[in-house]
C-alpha cells in the first residue's frame, strides 16, 4: 500500500516561510504527477502547486511567484518551499501523487497538514 507522509507545517508569522515536505513509502513502480492542494475552514479544496515527473511545474494564481514546488525522485518525495506568507495562506495542506501499482495507476493522498500564518 502507498503512504504519503507530510511534514513541516505549523505556525508562522505573516511575511515568514515554511517548507512542507510529502515522502511517498510502501510499494510502488513509479510516481508520475505530484501536487499539493490546500483547504480552509469553509472553502473547496484548491490545487496549490503540481510538478510532474519531468519536472514541469504548474501553480494555483494564489501563489505564483511566493511558492515552490520540487521533488527529489531518488527519495520519492515532493516538497513545497512557501515564502511571503500571507494570513489566507492559512489551510489545511494534503499532498497528492499519482502513483503506478502493480498494474494500475491510482491517487494517493497525504492526512493533511495545518498551516497557519497569523498577523
Amino acid at each position: 500500500q502507498v503512504q504519503l507522509v507530510e511534514s513541516g507545517g505549523g505556525l508562522v508569522q505573516t511575511g515568514g516561510s515554511l517548507r512542507l515536505s510529502c515522502a511517498a513509502t510502501g510499494s510502488f513502480y513509479k510516481i508520475y504527477d505530484m501536487a499539493w492542494y490546500r483547504q480552509a475552514p469553509g472553502k473547496a479544496r484548491e490545487l496549490v502547486a503540481v510538478i510532474t515527473e519531468h519536472a514541469v511545474t504548474n501553480y494555483g494564481d494564489s501563489v505564483k511567484g511566493r511558492f515552490t514546488i520540487s521533488r527529489d525522485n531518488d527519495k520519492e518525495a515532493t516538497y513545497l518551499q512557501m515564502n511571503s506568507l500571507k494570513s489566507e495562506d492559512t489551510a489545511v495542506y494534503y499532498c497528492y501523487a499519482r502513483v503506478w501499482v502493480l498494474t494500475s495507476a491510482g491517487d494517493y493522498w497525504g492526512q493533511g497538514i495545518q498551516v497557519t500564518v497569523s498577523s
